[in-house]
């Protein structure tokens, strides 16, 4: 596909006399014709930065957008702006296929440029490109929801079904092993390829794993619906050469989380799979990792389920704020610093010394914060069973909801 573009964008290169870019609707690269000119505004800012990262600025988007481009259905002229970035005028020919606006194709503009029978000629390419742009946006809608379904599906023969129809979506790249990465909360868009992905899509993160059906059953119609603002999630679906090499999946959780639309996200990288089928487990196990390194800054920003410890477990309870009778007063926002002395010394074992240097405080103010605690929660600090339900509440609070 991407000769395809490439022979489209020389094309009208060689019909207009001048280098061409090929960019989709969102301003990501495409394609870019050969620049073989010795003039330095022929590489003004905004067309390098297009090529050396392969998109454009919100800024430079938004000057361009306020030319009406995305509505236009023939070509674009449009001034320089220097403040801009934009040394020189284009000319923008809209990429449409049946009314929908799927790129722009861009070119320097120059007196006396390209005339209108040129012009034409270009546009019949634009419309050919169009179709190839509409065609891979068909097709990648079809595989994020054949994605999406089956990290939703019931088990049993929904489950199956789905990998099923998941598998021929994909095609050669169903084969192998696979690892999901769970990027959280997502804000934005879909992004653009990224390498080692086969799939991605917008999913529901949290809560525990999918309830168990009885084979056929009716355990759910693998349909997510529209994923709540505050519940979305990026899942990708990442090949991996070797089990015992999870670095794809974490150099595409790092680059995507340090992306537009993440916002500070944290992310989760599952186990390792084989079957399709398996999917959305892992995706449990991707999200559960996610809400970990959220919760625990030194397990992120990208954490893998197998480091996680306590929370593999914790992640697994319904969602939604710990609310053990014992421990409802130590949680409240009225003692954060009676909640902290618990979870250090716990954390250390039940170690004073080594809590006490972690919190910078004396070991007699440890122990007064100590029982302080009891007194709050009618605990006994002494008592294993007691020290494990503190513990779990104390962790399960900040997975949060």
């Amino acid at each position: 596909m991407k000769a395809d573009y490439q022979e489209l964008v020389d094309e009208i290169s060689a019909l207009l006399g001048a280098p061409a870019t090929l960019e989709n609707r969102d301003f990501r690269l495409i394609a870019f014709g050969a620049h073989d000119s010795d003039d330095d505004l022929a590489m003004d800012p905004v067309r390098t930065r297009s090529i050396l990262t392969r998109q454009s600025t919100a800024a430079v988007r938004s000057w361009f957008e306020g030319f009406g481009i995305a509505r236009a259905t023939g070509p674009v002229r449009i001034p320089a702006a220097p403040d801009a970035g934009v040394f020189r005028g284009r000319i923008c020919l809209p990429v449409r296929h049946r009314g929908i606006v799927h790129g722009y194709v861009w070119l320097l503009d120059a007196e006396p440029g390209p005339g209108p029978e040129q012009l034409a000629a270009a546009m019949e390419v634009a419309e050919r490109i169009g179709v190839l742009l509409a065609d891979e946006a068909k097709a990648g809608a079809d595989l994020s929801r054949e994605f999406r379904t089956v990290l939703t599906a019931g088990r049993g023969w929904q489950r199956d079904m789905a990998a099923a129809a998941l598998r021929a979506a994909l095609g050669a790249a169903a084969d192998g092993l696979h690892a999901l990465v769970c990027v959280a909360p997502w804000t934005g868009e879909v992004p653009g390829p990224v390498p080692a992905v086969a799939a991605m899509g917008v999913a529901a993160w949290r809560g525990p794993l999918p309830p168990e059906g009885p084979p056929g059953g009716d355990a759910g119609d693998g349909r997510s619906g529209d994923v709540p603002a505050d519940d979305r999630a990026l899942a990708l679906l990442v090949r991996l050469r070797t089990a015992d090499a999870l670095t794809p999946a974490t150099a595409a959780a790092t680059r995507v989380a340090g992306g537009a639309g993440a916002g500070g996200a944290a992310a989760g990288v599952s186990e390792p799979v084989r079957d399709l089928a398996q999917l959305a487990t892992a995706w449990m196990q991707a999200a559960a990792a996610a809400r970990a390194a959220r919760a625990q800054p030194r397990l992120g920003p990208v954490a893998q389920w197998s480091a996680i410890g306590p929370y593999r477990m914790l992640a697994a309870l319904p969602p939604g704020p710990a609310d053990d009778p014992a421990t409802r007063a130590l949680l409240s926002p009225a003692n954060p610093e009676l909640a902290r002395t618990a979870e250090v010394f716990l954390d250390c074992a039940g170690q004073a010394g080594r809590a006490a240097a972690a919190l910078g405080i004396h070991r007699q103010t440890l122990y007064y914060r100590l029982s302080r605690v009891e007194a709050l929660t009618g605990l006994d600090l002494d008592d294993g069973e007691d020290r494990l339900l503190l513990h779990m509440a104390l962790k399960a609070a900040r997975l949060g909801p």
